[in-house]
C-alpha cells in the first residue's frame, strides 16, 4: 500500500467512511500548524435532516490510544444517534516527529500528550490542550456545516478523563458538560502524572496544578452543572494513579455537584466503558439540548 502523502496545509484528508445505525464514521487527517505534524481524527456524523445543526461532544482517550479506540470498541454511536450528536474523537499525540525518547515509554511521549501545553523546549510540539481547544473546533467548523461547536460537550477515560476535566474547568464557557470514566483526577500525586508533568513542564509544582482537576475545582465553586464519573472498584489503576477520593473531597469542599459512581466488579477496560457509556451520552444530551 502507498504511503499516504501529508496533508497541505488547511487540507482535510479522509481516510475511511462506515455507515452506522444510519450516520457515518469519518477517519480524516489534516496537518496540525499546532503540533507541526500531520494528525488524525474520527468523527461519527449522526443521521440527520440538511438543515438542522447538531451539537459536538468531543471525546479523550487514554494511554496508548489512538482517534479508533473509541470509535471501535465503546458502540457510543448508537445512543449518538438516538440524541442527534456529533462524536470527535481526536488522537491522543503528535506523532512521527522523531524527537529522542518520544517512544521510550508507554506513559510519556507518542500516545502519552496528557492533554497539556508543554513548556520544556524538547517537547515544544506537544500541545494537546491548544489543540483540542483551539485547533480542531476551527477545523470542524470549517469542513462540517452542520455541526455546532458552539453547543459542545466533553468526555474521555483514564489519561482523557484527566484532559476531559481539566479542559472543561478552564473553559466553562465552551463547554456545556463534563463527565469521564476512571479519569487520573489527582495527576500531581501519582507516578503517571509526576512523570508527565516533570517533563513536559518542568519541576516548578505550581505549573502543574493547571493541569490537575483536583487543584483547578477549588478555583471553580461557581459550577452548577453535574459532573459525572463512572469508576471501576476493580480497576487495577484506582489506588496508585486514579485516586477519585480526592477529588471528591474537593468537589465537596468547594459545593461542586458530583455524581462519582464506583461500579462494583468493572476493571480499566472499554468492556467497562461500552456499559455505560449510554448514560454519559444521555448525560451530556440535557445539556447540550437545553438551549
Amino acid at each position: 500500500m502507498a504511503a499516504i502523502p501529508t496533508p497541505r496545509p488547511g487540507e482535510l484528508e479522509l481516510l475511511s467512511k462506515n455507515k452506522m445505525f444510519g450516520g457515518e464514521n469519518l477517519r480524516l487527517r489534516h496537518q496540525s500548524t499546532t503540533l507541526g505534524c500531520p494528525m488524525t481524527f474520527s468523527i461519527y456524523l449522526p443521521p440527520s435532516t440538511p438543515s438542522s445543526k447538531i451539537p459536538v461532544l468531543y471525546w479523550l482517550s487514554g494511554l496508548t490510544c489512538t482517534d479508533e479506540n473509541f470509535i471501535i470498541k465503546s458502540g457510543a454511536q448508537r445512543a449518538a444517534a438516538a440524541h442527534c450528536i456529533a462524536l470527535v474523537a481526536p488522537d491522543t499525540s503528535p506523532r512521527g516527529l522523531n524527537i529522542e525518547g518520544e517512544s521510550d515509554s508507554y506513559d510519556f511521549g507518542v500516545g502519552a500528550g496528557f492533554y497539556l501545553n508543554a513548556t520544556n523546549e524538547k517537547w515544544k510540539n506537544w500541545r494537546m490542550y491548544d489543540y483540542v481547544v483551539k485547533e480542531l473546533p476551527k477545523v470542524l467548523s470549517n469542513y462540517f456545516a452542520r455541526l455546532d461547536t458552539s453547543q459542545a460537550s466533553i468526555f474521555g477515560h483514564s489519561m482523557g478523563g484527566h484532559g476531559a476535566l481539566t479542559i472543561y474547568l478552564k473553559n466553562t464557557d465552551k463547554y456545556k458538560s463534563v463527565s469521564a470514566f476512571a479519569p487520573i483526577v489527582n495527576p500531581i500525586n501519582c507516578p503517571w502524572g509526576q512523570k508527565a508533568f516533570s517533563n513536559y513542564l518542568g519541576p516548578t509544582k505550581s505549573d502543574w496544578e493547571e493541569y490537575d482537576a483536583t487543584c483547578l475545582i477549588k478555583k471553580n465553586n461557581n459550577i452548577s452543572t453535574p459532573i459525572l464519573i463512572d469508576q471501576g472498584d476493580d480497576d487495577k489503576f484506582l489506588a496508585e494513579q486514579l485516586l477519585p477520593g480526592n477529588f471528591e473531597e474537593a468537589c465537596k469542599a468547594v459545593g461542586v455537584p458530583l455524581n462519582l459512581r464506583m461500579q462494583p466488579g468493572y476493571d480499566h477496560s472499554y468492556f467497562f466503558i461500552a456499559t455505560f457509556i449510554d448514560d454519559h451520552i444521555a448525560h451530556h444530551a440535557k445539556f447540550l439540548k437545553s438551549t
